[in-house]
């Protein structure tokens, strides 16, 4: 896929369905050993309770088709997902994805990743964001890192 096809636009709620599906997908790739399948009805839940209410989401596409998305909330620039459909790892999308982030809360970003997500933590980290503490997932028990990036 041609970086170049890519565009960004923001959400609107009518995305919401290709969204949690793309979620469901690309986490299920990452955590293979979980089934995602079951989490979906909690996913949609606190997707629509906590993050369109208060986050930006920017919704990347290539050729009319969702391949990722970011959410930010510009509160307290807490990135909170940051999904790239797994046909995309390695493109150009989470760097643009991050890119705009940035530009959506220019004061700096907050987020967590989980601990054994080793691919994750090197791409924030080439991406400027550092390790700034450690933590517990509160609903999933797993090790995460706290992890920022500043202007």
């Amino acid at each position: 896929m041609s970086d170049s096809t890519v565009t960004l636009r923001l959400y609107v709620p009518e995305d919401d369905a290709a969204a949690i599906e793309l979620w469901q997908h690309t986490w299920q790739t990452a955590y293979p050993a979980l089934d995602f399948s079951a989490r979906v009805e909690w996913w949609r839940g606190r997707w629509r309770s906590e993050l369109t209410p208060h986050a930006i989401i920017t919704i990347a596409e290539a050729n009319g088709e969702m391949v990722g998305f970011v959410t930010v909330d510009p509160r307290n620039g807490y990135l909170d997902q940051i999904v790239v459909a797994p046909r995309s790892w390695g493109s150009g999308i989470a760097p643009a994805l991050v890119a705009e982030a940035k530009r959506v809360s220019p004061q700096g970003l907050d987020l967590l990743v989980n601990s054994d997500n080793a691919r994750a933590i090197r791409f924030y980290l080439k991406h400027g964001f550092a390790i700034t503490g450690d933590d517990v997932n509160p609903r999933s028990g797993a090790r995460v890192h706290k992890m920022s990036w500043r202007p």
